[in-house]
């Protein structure tokens, strides 16, 4: 072991110089690595915090039913094993009113304990703390917006049900109510006890009651799987922070997973770069390796001395790159962090360094260096001692060579290990791995195609396609070294430029100008042609028609599913297949932007002889399924109707809004309902609030949820994703570029001794580089295709499998791509050889 080590560190010593690329590559992969994944971790601490208060508790048990001692003492009894804390609160829509006049509103009134909330922190418009002696004696707490609409102010008295309450203070945020979330109303905050004196929970009332828990951390995933094993059977919702399905958290979580991604893009880029030094260090090596053996060293050793020079490589290339990722991290100005998190309300990320994310550096860094170096290394094997006294290359290694063989399926099984590692997902690390595989055993086979394709061009008379054909055929060449270099690069890069594009896209929908921000609830049916004449009246445009829709809805129970192949009947049974809450529910005559149908047919504007429901696609995973007969109790009413077509909706396009179960017109004529209506407001502060009165005043039971600020939030917290997704995806692109840049370069050590000859026997500088544009421009165009092709695949299996987001074809890009990879090859390649062709042939032939 000492010799080895001697030998490597003489190795490393006297090499050096071209060893270089190989360093810089681990330190750039390890580097980008590094510094994503610690913004990735600091970014979920803080997102952490964020969700607890979302949520206000660790753990959460909610449902529209009464607390029976038997679902009561299970989860108490669940908290205990846990030592968990909880505490309870109770929702409920109603209406507040004054205590003279006929002026009301529908609020949101949740009654709470002194315990509440374990995480997030009340903000008072009066700026005082908030205390659970601000509910006692009937006190309550009231959204700010509840106050002009019903003309009161702090100290003025509500009537909540049966029972008069002071108002002690006015939100401005709460925790436990999600940002982005939609509500029927401003809440109104009283004591839980004070809420079941007002007469408003009753056994017929519809109210949500909670239980909340705060739990030790490594406890809040075992306990929510026990609970869910001993409710299963119950109606009730149970889930913790970490799986809160607020639309920003999802967005959060795509562009983790694509930041995750990205770093080990980098990583994989630095490898391939790894890859082609190595080839390129070992054939200059071969002569070293056959002394070594002249003097006793064996093929193992030989092969030891070089694997220990790479491993001391991979480590030190992998300590670089976190110092270049603290260097980065550390340029970010803690203002600009202050300033994000001033800006969203959000906490403050930290800039600094993890240390799970360096000791994963220094492992990924270490692992692709070999995994991606070991089979170059394998043709130390080789290295005869005849070597020192015959010129020419080392012989090949045999096709079937089953040391070869292992050490590539080893590399392969490690890449997808350490792939599914750094995504944290085997499903990512399968089709990333995969890809990779499927690209590069594509261009093996094609260069080995290109090698045969262009042997008649070996006989022609133009000198530089003659040679240019020859250089490519010979053996040892660099022809499925460029190759597979340059189209695995190619793969990556115009992949995860790709996806890049199909997120923005995603992100941009839910940024669109015209997304309502202002929402109507509970406008009757007699109401409904006042509200279009305010709307005239007040010039609004409405979410893509010509004034804002007014959308007819009821509240429905699915109580049975029958069919051919269905049959849910039952409390019980529909509950277990998961179709036990309340929905929302709709008719109209024609789809909305948002929606395609999938499946049957929707109707056409006739009248029906039988009620018909449109339903959404996710129904059909639950058990639903095309000719149904679906029963519904609307208002105590039981409603059946066909399912004749499903649909798909994007959800994330809310211009028009979106609906589970959609009914055919006519099924319910005389059944009394409301209408709700997604609008864009008035931009001007002045005319907002007009707007907002002269509804309020003409129409007192009317909600209007002015949703802007919150919007407004949204909108500029996803501005900094989309800003870390777009400077994260150009970081890739210049890595990569970068590495496929010097893995061409190292091709020009081949070229010296060829192009000494040459000019020997009287080639001019002109024909040598019309020879190099040639060659490098045929490897270029087809590592660029292949490349190309295998990222369209890649692409549509991480947008649709992985981050979940619509996946739209880019053919341009595609074609872009091609383009480029073809340029870079022939620029690099030509500009490599550029000292070669200046290099007088003497020194050339001497050195060799």
């Amino acid at each position: 072991m000492g010799f080895i080590l001697r030998m490597a560190y003489r190795e490393l010593r006297a090499s050096w110089r071209r060893l270089i690329f190989f360093f810089c590559c681990v330190a750039i992969g390890v580097g980008g690595i590094v510094a994503l994944r610690s913004l990735v971790q600091n970014v979920r601490t803080a997102l952490a915090a964020e969700a607890r208060g979302l949520t206000a508790g660790d753990v959460y048990v909610r449902s529209d039913q009464p607390w029976t001692a038997e679902v009561r003492g299970r989860i108490e009894a669940r908290a205990a094993e846990a030592a968990a804390e909880w505490t309870e609160t109770v929702d409920t829509v109603t209406m507040a009113r004054l205590p003279a006049g006929p002026r009301t509103k529908v609020v949101e009134v949740r009654g709470v304990e002194p315990a509440f909330p374990y995480y997030g922190r009340f903000t008072l418009e009066s700026g005082a703390a908030y205390s659970p002696v601000l509910l006692q004696d009937r006190g309550a707490l009231v959204g700010r917006e509840l106050l002009p609409q019903l003309g009161v102010a702090v100290g003025d008295r509500i009537l909540v049900g049966d029972a008069a309450f002071t108002i002690r203070g006015a939100i401005v945020t709460e925790p436990g109510r999600q940002l982005g979330g939609f509500s029927l109303g401003p809440r109104v905050l009283v004591a839980r006890g004070a809420l079941e004196e007002t007469g408003l929970l009753g056994a017929a009332s519809r109210a949500e009651r909670q239980f909340l828990l705060r739990a030790p951390e490594e406890s809040i995933e075992p306990l929510v799987g026990r609970l869910r094993e001993d409710l299963r059977e119950e109606f009730v919702r149970i889930g913790s922070y970490r799986r809160t399905e607020d639309r920003i958290e999802r967005n959060f979580s795509r562009a983790e997973n694509y930041l995750s991604l990205i770093g080990f893009v980098i990583v994989i880029l630095g490898g391939i770069g790894v890859w082609s030094v190595t080839r390129v260090f070992v054939r200059q090596r071969l002569r070293g390796a056959a002394v070594l053996k002249c003097l006793g060293a064996t093929s193992g050793e030989v092969l030891a001395v070089y694997v220990a020079q790479v491993a001391l490589l991979g480590l030190g290339g992998a300590l670089l790159g976190i110092g270049v990722a603290w260097a980065v991290l550390a340029a970010v100005p803690d203002s600009l962090a202050a300033q994000a998190a001033a800006t969203t309300g959000f906490a403050v990320v930290s800039t600094d360094l993890t240390l799970s994310a360096m000791l994963q550096g220094l492992a990924v860094g270490l692992l692709v260096s070999l995994l991606f170096a070991l089979t170059p290394l394998l043709d130390l094997r080789h290295a005869r001692p005849l070597l020192l006294l015959r010129q020419g290359e080392a012989p090949s290694a045999p096709l079937r060579d089953p040391v070869r063989i292992a050490a590539a399926a080893a590399a392969g099984a490690g890449l997808f290990g350490v792939a599914a590692w750094q995504a944290a997902s085997l499903e990512v690390g399968a089709w990333v791995a995969g890809g990779f595989v499927a690209v590069a055993g594509a261009l093996h086979l094609l260069g080995r195609a290109l090698v045969r394709m262009i042997r008649p061009l070996e006989a022609a008379g133009w000198f530089p396609l003659r040679h240019a054909v020859l250089n490519l055929r010979r053996p040892g060449n660099q022809t499925r070294v460029v190759l597979l270099a340059v189209g695995l690069g190619s793969f990556f890069i115009i992949g995860v430029r790709a996806v890049q594009e199909n997120l923005l896209a995603s992100f941009s929908l839910e940024l669109r100008d015209d997304m309502p921000d202002m929402f109507l609830i509970d406008v009757q049916q007699d109401q409904a042609d006042g509200v279009r004449r305010i709307f005239r009246e007040a010039g609004l445009a409405g979410a893509g028609a010509a004034e804002p829709a007014l959308i007819p809805v009821l509240r429905a129970r699915v109580t049975a599913v029958t069919g051919p192949e269905t049959s849910i009947e039952g409390r019980r049974a529909v509950r277990r297949a998961g179709f036990g809450r309340e929905y929302t529910v709709t008719y109209r005559e024609r789809l909305e932007d948002n929606e395609r149908v999938v499946a049957g047919e929707f109707w056409d504007a006739g009248p029906a002889d039988a009620p018909e429901v449109s339903i959404e696609d996710s129904l059909v995973e639950r058990g639903m399924r095309l000719g149904d007969t679906v029963r519904f109790d609307v208002l105590g009413r039981a409603v059946e109707a066909r399912v004749t077509s499903v649909r798909a909706v994007d959800w994330d396009d809310s211009r028009a809004g979106g609906f589970m179960f959609l009914f055919r017109p006519g099924a319910f004529d005389g059944a009394p309902h409301s209408y709700v209506s997604f609008l864009r407001g008035p931009p001007e502060p002045a005319a907002r609030g007009a707007f907002q009165r002269t509804l309020v005043d003409r129409y007192p039971n009317v909600s209007v949820i002015d949703g802007l600020e919150i919007i407004r939030t949204f909108r500029r917290v996803l501005d900094y994703v989309t800003l870390a997704v777009t400077v994260v995806g150009l970081i890739a692109l210049l890595t990569g570029g970068l590495i496929l840049v010097g893995s061409v370069a190292m091709t020009r050590f081949q070229r010296l001794f060829d192009a000494a000859v040459f000019r020997t026997l009287g080639a001019n500088t002109r024909l040598i580089a019309v020879m190099y544009v040639l060659e490098y421009g045929v490897l270029g165009t087809l590592a660029g295709v292949v490349g190309s092709a295998g990222a369209l695949v890649l692409t549509w299996a991480l947008t649709r499998q992985v981050l979940d987001v619509p996946w739209t074809p880019a053919p341009f890009l595609n074609l872009a791509g091609v383009l480029a990879t073809a340029a870079v090859v022939l620029l690099v390649g030509v500009a490599s050889s550029l000292d070669v062709l200046r290099r007088k042939p003497l020194a050339t032939l001497r050195a060799e």
